[in-house]
């Protein structure tokens, strides 16, 4: 299965009494956004299965992309990485699938699904991370097929 973690590209500071779910891009953000989901394009198969947080800065992130997504409360900030890979259905989803959401949570599923010594990842804004889960040798494994910057594309 292609696990393929989105952080959301670079917001607005939170202002006093904002709703943090309204914070939206900033415009180096939605030039981030752009690229990334450029890049994502080319690679990514017509089957991917796309599930975004709530949030409007990652609703920013994914329109680019162009392609229909689900928002997934299980992605919202706060929320702990094992709901953010059940919602995926990781590992066993026959179909890749793309998550568009928030530190910590995605460098926590990072760290878990990789086997890191630390609880987290750093996930720099507007990052892309795709990991594999394969079987080799009788077991299974899980790979980084890709790491991509928005500064890199």
């Amino acid at each position: 299965m292609d696990l393929i973690f989105w952080r959301h590209a670079e917001a607005e500071d939170e202002a006093d009494g904002q709703d943090d779910l309204q914070r939206a891009l900033t415009k180096r953000g939605e030039k981030q956004a752009a690229r990334v989901a450029k890049w994502l394009e080319r690679q990514l198969p017509e089957s991917t299965r796309i599930l975004c947080s709530p949030a409007l800065r990652c609703e920013q992130t994914v329109l680019p992309l162009g392609r229909k997504y689900k928002l997934q409360a299980e992605l919202a900030p706060g929320e702990p990485a094992a709901k953010l890979l059940q919602a995926a259905d990781w590992p066993r989803s026959r179909q890749p699938v793309l998550l568009v959401g928030h530190q910590p949570q995605l460098g926590e599923a990072l760290a878990r699904l990789l086997g890191f010594k630390q609880d987290n990842c750093p996930v720099r804004k507007g990052a892309v991370w795709w990991l594999r889960t394969r079987e080799r040798d009788g077991q299974e494994q899980t790979v980084v097929v890709a790491v991509q910057s928005p500064d890199a594309v």
